[in-house]
């Protein structure tokens, strides 16, 4: 079951307007926002990373000695589990939420480095700037539609790298991450492939490779890229590209079938997609053939 997160709740009861929102798997969600004249107190029973998208210069968060302000495009701010915090919205805000679980944050940690301390407890963070998240939201979970089947490897992918760097960078145990030499084992490369050519139709998650391989997410994607020379998420779609278009020239099946056989939640997306690897659309490659 997804978890409820508070400060999604909370804000909802408040000016915030939320334009999309999408369950990544248990345990992490995302949601983008915008706000304007708005006093809102949040109290988190999970973690929040907030990227302000646009705007934000006159959000103000309230500290010891008063009102303070200094968000901005790319600014972050991280309210951990259990943290407590007021804000004045005062003028336009575009903002995207990610939110986990504890349980997951802890999970993503003990897969990674393979030890269990008694708590993993991130820094609370307010106006931040950091170029490795600003990153990983703007190349990866920005810009693209959160519902497409095809594209949830790529989010999942994008927020398991997130949870890494917090972990890493702003937590109470701040560990190195561990290095990853070689590539994955040849009968586990085989059976990883075969999985993934067999379960193109389907919203394939990072987890869900990693387990075929018996590994966390971190080492999996390292050990694939090693093994093949690109990413899982970019494997999965030259693949799911390559069935589209063997199944457009070899099959009478309508787009829409072909689209949802390959993973694709609408034709317009299989069809936008297709004509940026091909540079024609799917109904010109199956006009084309003799």
């Amino acid at each position: 079951m997804q978890p409820t997160y508070q400060a999604f709740e909370n804000l909802k009861h408040h000016n915030a307007v939320l334009h999309d929102s999408v369950a990544l798997h248990s345990g992490i969600q995302l949601a983008a926002w915008s706000n304007k004249r708005d006093n809102i107190t949040q109290y988190c029973d999970h973690h929040t990373l907030s990227l302000y998208v646009a705007d934000g210069y006159e959000s103000y968060h309230k500290t010891a000695s008063g009102w303070k302000n200094g968000g901005g495009p790319d600014r972050f701010c991280l309210l951990p589990q259990e943290s407590e915090s007021s804000w004045d919205i005062r003028d336009d805000l575009s903002f995207v939420h990610l939110y986990c679980t504890d349980t997951h944050l802890r999970e993503i940690g003990e897969r990674i480095w393979d030890r269990s301390p008694a708590s993993f407890a991130l820094d609370e963070k307010t106006f931040g700037q950091d170029e490795r998240i600003t990153l990983l939201y703007r190349q990866f979970l920005l810009g693209s539609d959160w519902h497409q089947k095809a594209n949830q490897l790529t989010f999942s992918t994008a927020s398991t790298l997130l949870l890494t760097h917090l972990i890493q960078h702003y937590s109470n145990v701040q560990w190195q991450l561990p290095t990853v030499r070689g590539g994955l084992a040849p009968a586990v490369l085989r059976h990883v492939v075969d999985w993934i050519e067999a379960h193109l139709s389907h919203p394939l998650l990072l987890a869900d490779l990693a387990e075929q391989a018996a590994l966390s997410e971190y080492h999996f994607a390292r050990m694939f890229r090693q093994s093949m020379g690109q990413a899982p998420h970019q494997y999965v779609m030259q693949r799911r590209m390559a069935q589209a278009k063997t199944r457009l020239l070899n099959s009478e099946a309508s787009l829409t079938a072909i689209a949802m056989a390959c993973g694709f939640s609408s034709p317009s997306h299989f069809s936008n997609r297709f004509r940026a690897v091909y540079g024609i659309t799917p109904s010109q490659l199956r006009a084309s053939r003799p």
